[in-house]
């Protein structure tokens, strides 16, 4: 049976299972599977083999139990990096490819920045950030030692030279650091617990730890992050769409400038943007 077919009657299991983008699903995890991208995928003439098939089966059976389809694949994209995912580990979104951009924006006009990316889950923001500003000196803070390991990995598989330390917020960076960061960058976990059970199941596979806080982190960002930032430094944080209000009064009662709430592409409210004054 050709790829071609194979994909059709994947993409009808998908949706009767009521797996969202059953098609493009089917395409991700195939490609895995055969090990190619999606040009190699529809010009490939052979069928697929015996082990090929049954891998494939058991990939589609993980996702129809709700198993996110990055830890199927152990692969997830980000801007432009694949990064190795797992279960325990927060699952980058492309939402958060907004947070990297105005991180990076932030620090547009500075040479070889400081950058300190406070829960850096895969390493997706800090890695992305020294790939595309090779002189940045970049930290990767997280509470998690699976997300340290993991990070750690993804930065020397790609080989990008991030520092990646485990520990609650800012505190794991040396004392010589203070008052010369010239970027926070932050995607904290800001789920509201009360919303959590109307999470897709999805969703609800990553570690509790790096989703359920509401706005706890964000106010603690803005108290320790001025004794970190050199003056004019900014702090990025990614907020949930209903919260650019609430945070943004974080910001300008912390003593914080040029403060401002930036959408995703998708139009809504996603990051808060600030300076130190």
């Amino acid at each position: 049976m050709r790829p071609s077919d194979v994909l059709r009657r994947a993409t009808r299991y998908l949706d009767a299972h009521g797996v969202e983008s059953p098609r493009e699903t089917a395409e991700v995890l195939l490609q895995r599977v055969l090990e190619t991208d999606r040009a190699g995928l529809y010009s490939r003439s052979e069928g697929l083999s015996s082990a090929e098939a049954k891998s494939f089966g058991r990939a589609l059976c993980r996702r129809c139990t709700g198993e996110p389809v990055q830890h199927v694949t152990g692969r997830q994209q980000f801007r432009r990096l694949e990064l190795e995912v797992r279960p325990g580990v927060f699952v980058p979104r492309p939402e958060t490819e907004t947070l990297a951009e105005i991180g990076l924006t932030a620090v547009d006009d500075v040479r070889d920045p400081v950058v300190v990316d406070v829960g850096t889950g895969t390493g997706a923001v800090a890695l992305s950030i020294k790939d595309e500003r090779s002189g940045a000196s970049v930290w990767a803070i997280d509470i998690s030692p699976l997300a340290r390991d993991l990070a750690r990995r993804n930065a020397d598989r790609l080989g990008l030279d991030v520092t990646v330390v485990q520990g609650d917020l800012l505190g794991p960076l040396p004392g010589d650091l203070v008052g010369t960061v010239d970027l926070i960058v932050s995607n904290p976990p800001y789920v509201a617990p009360d919303v959590y059970d109307s999470l897709p199941v999805e969703v609800r596979a990553d570690p509790e730890l790096a989703l359920l806080g509401g706005t706890d982190v964000h106010r603690r960002l803005v108290e320790d992050s001025p004794r970190w930032l050199r003056p004019g430094g900014a702090l990025v944080v990614e907020i949930g769409d209903d919260q650019g209000e609430e945070v943004t009064a974080m910001f300008v009662g912390g003593g914080f400038q040029e403060v401002r709430v930036l959408p995703d592409l998708a139009g809504r409210d996603r990051v808060v943007t600030g300076r130190r004054g």
